[in-house]
């Protein structure tokens, strides 16, 4: 039965299969897998159909855009998603410029569309070369019962976005990611700051939080998956490996977001009046 206290969630962790039929295989498997442990939602990898090709600036990137509503991710997901009877949210790259997170619902019909705010750039991830910044305006989309906000990886590191997501009502935000080695500083890990700087985020935005990274090594850059889903009380419910396939499944218990708000009213708390420093400075420099 659902319930507006309980949601249960999965999240399927995979690497990118050259073969897409071998790949989409694989990613059906888990769904259906997730699906058949009582999940209601089942989230999936940023880009979830593309290898990452962002690991050089000067890609041919055609082959990878798609139509939104039609594409092979349309297809793809909202065929899983009336198979499987679950809502799935999904990424891909829009052939619009964005890299877009999306959401099909039991019907097959796509129920949410949020384009990546944040684009990185750097060694191995030359996002500013293909993504232009997202203009969705943070929208908190109804699904399965509950409110859900879509960012997508990088927006991870930016707390302004979880708060403005904690502020319009979101119980949960959902990242598809796909993150790795830093090929600048070779031995430097970023995960355990990546997991602790959402995990804190969802504490502040009293947010559930589920990160869905990829796994493998494409074009010289390895994936760490660690996927995993936390509450805002800043637990780990379940959590992936690094380098293997993983399906992960939690039920949230939605009644902690009353307890915590309680404990601990962030919200009303603010004084968005002095915030004003916010818009002011850039890269540390007072305008």
């Amino acid at each position: 039965m659902v319930t507006r206290n309980k949601l249960v969630i999965g999240l399927v962790q995979e690497r990118w299969y050259n073969d897409p039929n071998i790949h989409q295989e694989k990613l059906a498997a888990g769904i259906m897998a997730a699906a058949k442990q009582g999940a209601q939602v089942v989230c999936l990898q940023e880009l979830t159909l593309s290898p990452y090709f962002c690991t050089r600036p000067d890609v041919d990137c055609q082959p990878f855009m798609e139509d939104i509503h039609t594409g092979p991710t349309a297809r793809f997901v909202g065929n899983m998603a009336k198979t499987a009877q679950v809502v799935i949210t999904a990424s891909l790259f829009e052939k619009a410029g964005f890299n877009t997170a999306v959401a099909f619902n039991q019907q097959g019909e796509i129920a949410a569309i949020t384009r990546k705010q944040h684009i990185p750039s750097g060694e191995k991830y030359h996002e500013d070369y293909y993504f232009k910044p997202g203009d969705s305006n943070y929208p908190v989309h109804d699904l399965a019962g509950h409110r859900f906000g879509l960012p997508t990886c990088y927006d991870q590191w930016f707390p302004e976005l979880s708060r403005i997501y904690g502020l319009k009502g979101a119980e949960l935000l959902v990242y598809p990611t796909a993150i790795g080695a830093e090929p600048t500083a070779p031995g430097f890990d970023s995960q355990p700051l990546w997991q602790k700087v959402m995990i804190a985020q969802g504490i502040m935005a009293n947010c559930f939080m589920v990160a869905v990274n990829r796994i493998g090594t494409e074009e010289g850059l390895e994936f760490y998956g660690s996927s995993f889903i936390s509450n805002p009380l800043g637990e780990i419910l379940v959590q992936a490996p690094r380098h293997e396939p993983a399906v992960l499944v939690a039920e949230l218990d939605m009644s902690i977001r009353s307890l915590w708000s309680r404990l601990f009213p962030f919200a009303s708390q603010r004084q968005p009046e002095t915030y004003q420093e916010l818009l002011k400075i850039q890269a540390g420099i007072a305008s």
